[in-house]
């Protein structure tokens, strides 16, 4: 998150940039933003507290009824730090972190035999190297048998996956014979490692959603103060949580998965007038906008659903 001015937290950060460095929370399977915390440019990205801040902020924003379930938090490799994973084992919730590839790491890659890997499965349960997009293949193996993970709580895992690289790119030292490696850490029960990898690797749909509240306004931020700008912040996480539910509940079709950017240049900027007579107000749209049926059918949606209990 950017600056291009001296703003109050503001800082230089590890890539290079200067703004501000936020922890932000996401509920899978919606687009809803849970919580976040904003936090200077130059904080670290596997901060444990500040991380550990953000999933209970989180947690907080969850109704009964999910709380109650099982919860997973899932994490890039910055959440591999033992206050994140100690703070969910301690609540009774799973995790399925990123794992760097250490020495040991490496030592346990070069050991488990061919006969070990499984094919790995896509996001819509295809396995890799039968999808038609993805024709590269990819696989799964369990590490655990063969590291020492006494450090961790009990029952941890630890999963790796080899694919694949696209053409052209880059490869580290354990990357032999053009297979990139990639590990996570995780406590979740079940034989089939396949699907676990399905698991965590859907954790990269919190880019995605990182980059709609971009669009909405966390790409800068507008004023001196911090507390102001944790206040837009919070602005941007409730307009991305009514952007998603609008788009649940009274969209259809390609407009249901549009980017913010798309959905204001369709429907939000959409040229209407409002008229009245006869006691009734009117929203009168004009005839030649593409978009202006799909405006009065999400209306239309709206006024129809139920009205909320109480």
């Amino acid at each position: 998150m950017g600056a291009h001015s001296e703003k109050e937290g503001a800082a230089g950060n590890y890539k290079g940039g200067f703004g501000f460095h936020p922890m932000l929370c996401y509920l899978e399977g919606s687009e809803a933003a849970l919580d976040g915390i904003l936090r200077p440019g130059n904080a670290g990205s596997n901060t444990g507290a500040d991380q550990v801040a953000a999933i209970e902020a989180g947690l907080e924003q969850l109704p009964p009824s999910l709380a109650e379930g099982e919860v997973l938090v899932r994490g890039d490799s910055a959440a591999c730090v033992h206050e994140v994973v100690d703070f969910c084992r301690e609540g009774g919730i799973r995790f399925s972190v990123g794992h760097d590839i250490t020495a040991p790491v490496r030592e346990a890659i070069a050991a488990v035999p061919d006969s070990a890997w499984v094919g790995a499965i896509s996001q819509d349960g295809t396995p890799v190297a039968e999808h038609p997009t993805r024709p590269r293949r990819a696989y799964v193996c369990e590490l655990t048998e063969h590291l020492d993970l006494s450090a961790w709580p009990e029952g941890s895992r630890l999963i790796c996956r080899r694919e694949r690289a696209h053409p052209g790119a880059q490869l580290s030292l354990i990357d032999t014979d053009g297979w990139r490696h990639t590990c996570f850490l995780t406590d979740k029960e079940g034989e089939d490692i396949a699907e676990l990898d399905r698991d965590h690797r859907a954790h990269a749909h919190v880019e995605q959603r990182i980059e709609d509240a971009k669009a909405l306004g966390l790409a800068k931020l507008p004023f001196r103060s911090f507390a102001m700008n944790e206040a837009w912040m919070q602005l941007v996480l409730a307009a991305q949580d009514i952007v998603g539910f609008a788009k649940a509940l009274t969209l259809k079709g390609d407009l249901a998965k549009a980017k913010p950017q798309t959905l204001r240049y369709r429907l939000l900027h959409q040229a209407g007038r409002l008229s009245r007579s006869g006691r009734r107000t009117r929203l009168r749209l004009a005839r030649h906008w593409p978009w202006a049926t799909d405006l009065a059918a999400a209306c239309r949606r709206l006024d129809a659903l139920p009205l909320p209990a109480g």
